[in-house]
């Protein structure tokens, strides 16, 4: 049987210890049965010692440099690039702060294969503390984080923490969009995928364990003044406006892009009236 090739691409930025982790998760499972596998890993301009304590534990780690202003997005994007320049049978995206369960790579390509390679594999993570589903896919109608139920479930905006994309559907979808920054990258490639009818399919089983980012954004945090919402919103970590009219634009058509420029500002500027309406 012909030998396999995967990438696993990352982008670390100050994470030193979730990072060290998170690569001890992955060497652990290497190597899969039937692959050669190469990590390339974005250092977007790390300070806290991340890249030299790669270098020393993990030589073989191909390091892509950045700035400290790629961000989540743009350097996902530069390692996708780097990797792809060679060429590859897939490409693995995981997070730093995910850690994988053991054997959750080659399960991965086992339902990817399943699929004839035809569909993105996304992984469904955990909480450690709760064991609750964190990040994944959702229910197209609920939009509720899909539970993984032994079985491999369709579903609608992928989160970029452990996604598994074939040559096949790179090959007709290409890398993440470098318009975006830092968030929104992972929400417009898989509805580039839906709109080319290529299924985002969730994993059988967990991957691994993630756990959630805080609930409430700044930039809709009403403990916070005007002036510090304001800034946090047009923050690459925030919810830039332009970043986010350029989603809705491509994917949802002019009107429905403005309309949500304009909701996003209104629930900037009176967050309380925003939670008193939801509630």
């Amino acid at each position: 049987m012909e030998t396999k090739t995967i990438a696993i691409l990352l982008t670390v930025h100050n994470r030193k210890e979730k990072t060290m982790k998170c690569l001890e998760h992955i060497y652990s499972q290497l190597p899969v049965n039937g692959f050669t596998t190469d990590i390339f890993m974005t250092d977007d301009g790390c300070t806290d010692g991340t890249r030299e304590a790669v270098t020393t534990a993990f030589p073989q780690v191909r390091i892509v440099n950045g700035d400290g202003n790629l961000f989540w997005n743009r350097g996902m994007h530069k390692a996708w690039q780097e990797a792809a320049s060679t060429g590859y049978d897939y490409y693995l995206w995981i997070n730093d702060d995910t850690f994988l369960y053991d054997g959750a790579i080659e399960q991965a390509l086992l339902s990817s294969r399943e699929c004839s390679d035809t569909a993105i594999i996304v992984g469904a993570t955990q909480s450690e503390a709760t064991g609750k589903s964190t990040y994944g896919l959702r229910d197209a109608k609920t939009g509720k984080l899909l539970v993984p139920n032994g079985m491999l479930q369709e579903g609608h905006g992928l989160n970029g923490n452990f996604v598994l994309v074939s040559k096949i559907v790179f090959e007709q979808l290409g890398n993440l969009d470098s318009h975006f920054h830092h968030s929104g990258g992972d929400t417009d490639y898989g509805l580039r995928a839906e709109e080319r009818n290529i299924r985002l399919l969730l994993h059988k089983e967990y991957i691994g364990t993630c756990e959630q980012h805080q609930a409430l954004s700044k930039w809709c945090n009403p403990d916070y003044p005007l002036r510090e919402r304001w800034q946090s919103l047009n923050k690459p970590t925030g919810m830039p406006l332009k970043e986010l009219f350029y989603l809705e634009r491509r994917h949802y058509g002019y009107p429905k892009a403005c309309f949500h420029f304009v909701t996003t500002i209104l629930h900037c500027c009176f967050p309380k009236l925003w939670i008193e309406i939801k509630h």
